[in-house]
Parts: C-alpha cells; structure tokens; sequence
C-alpha cells in the first residue's frame, strides 16, 4: 500500500479542520468581543530509511540521510486577542475596553468567567447583567429611577437622581488580566474560563498594570476581517483539493500495479 494514501488523508483531515475554525471566524463577524482564532499545524513522525549521517563506506557519510514524512496534523488553534474596532452605540450600560483586560461574570454554577462583550443590562433588581443574565462582578446594582449613569475610564460607576443633585457613587468595575490569555478555555456564550495554560487572573483597576481603559457607550466589535477569512478558505479550499488529487493519482498507480501480467 502507498504511504501517500494516508498521508493525503491526513492533509484532508487537517484542512477539513482549517475549514472549521475558518467557517466559525465568520459566523462570529458581528458577535461583540469575539476573537478569532487560527488553526495550527505540526508535521507527523517520519520513517528513517537511511538516518542522516549514517555510514556509506570507508570513512563517508550520508549527509542527508531519507526521511519521508508520513502525514499532517492539528497542534493548536491558536486565538488572536487583538482589539476590534468600536462600534458607537450611546448605550449608558455598553462599555468598551479599550486595551486588555477582561471583565468579570457570575456565572448560574457560581463560576466566575471573563469576557470582552460589554453589552451589559439591568435585571429586574437592577444589577448589572450580561446579555445571558450572569452578574457583572463586583456586583453593581442601579436604583430605580436615576436620570443618568455614568461610567468613568478608571471604571467608577455613579448615577444621577436629579438635576441639582451631585452624582452618586454605586460601584467599581475592575478587569483581569491573564498571562497567557490564548490560553483560557473557550465555554462559548462569549465567556472564557482560566486553564492551567492561562494562569489566574491578576484583578485590577481600569488603567493599571497593563489594563485598558474603559469607553461608556460604545462596544468592541469583532476582530473578524473578511477579506483575510475569504483569503484562507481560499487557500484551505485548494490545498483540500490537491490532497484529493494526490490520493487519486495513488489510486491509479496502484491501479497500474494490478494490471501488471
């Protein structure tokens, strides 16, 4: 059997792969916050036929040896945290970090999850929830019938009662940073979680220690850009196809060998 029919497969199976990660980068084109990711690729273990400098005679060396590859694999999909662009939306409760940093959810089991997605909102209490309802955490809750809210870039959160009333102090909302940020693991719903690979969260203001600051009434959009995706479906498209090609010509090869007499 040739080698070059598994081979083949493999490049199949990891562009399929490609595919995905390339096909969810553009259904997620107008999601707030999301980051889009790039699959990552690693050659498979090679057979040694003849190592590289192995001997040939008397006093010579092979000086490249023959090493034929056996295939393709997936190593990683890597996720670009890259600011998007902003989207104006002149919405009190959306918010935008502008730099790193992520803000902190409740999740419904009592986890805390980050995210980039500052499309906030109030619950029937008046806290400040995301678009699933998980609490933004440090819990903020707005009194009712306030006039106005404001969110400063160091993230200081204050209402307004009244036109000749001084602006009032309800919260703080402070960001997390991560070390390896490419390495927090996605849950969906715009929400990562920490991983060993990430490390912990590092809690701190608006502004300090590499944290962004925050924007009131404008959102991140999605790092997406179009023109790159159709550019790698493009190319995953066609390096799919040559695979193909390389198992059909294998095919026929082995097709010759049957019909030898």
């Amino acid at each position: 059997m040739l080698k070059s029919l598994n081979t083949a497969a493999t490049g199949m199976a990891a562009q399929q792969t490609n595919m995905d990660v390339i096909a969810n980068n553009l259904a997620n084109v107008s999601t707030a916050g999301f980051k889009k990711s790039r699959a990552e690729f690693e050659d498979l273990v090679y057979q040694n036929i003849k190592d590289p400098g192995s001997a040939t005679g008397m006093e010579s060396y092979s000086p490249n040896g023959v090493q034929v590859g056996l295939g393709v694999k997936t190593a990683a999909v890597q996720r670009d945290f890259v600011n998007g662009n902003t989207l104006v939306t002149k919405n009190p409760l959306d918010i935008q970090i502008e730099g790193s940093g992520f803000f902190q959810v409740l999740t419904p089991d009592g986890q805390i999850a980050y995210t980039r997605d500052g499309a906030f909102k109030k619950d029937a209490q008046g806290r400040v929830v995301d678009k699933n309802g998980n609490l933004l955490q440090p819990e903020i809750t707005v009194p009712p019938n306030v006039a106005g809210i404001e969110i400063s870039p160091a993230g200081q959160v204050s209402v307004i009662t009244g036109l000749s009333e001084p602006a009032a102090t309800i919260g703080q909302i402070d960001l997390a940073t991560f070390v390896n940020p490419a390495g927090l693991r996605a849950m969906g719903k715009n929400v990562f979680t920490p991983s060993n690979s990430s490390g912990q969260p590092i809690v701190t203001r608006p502004g300090l220690n590499g944290t962004g600051y925050l924007s009131q009434g404008q959102l991140e959009t999605s790092n997406v850009n179009i023109v790159d995706e159709m550019v790698s479906m493009i190319t995953a498209q066609r390096a799919y196809e040559t695979n193909s090609k390389v198992i059909q010509a294998s095919d026929q090869m082995l097709q010759s060998i049957n019909n030898l007499r």
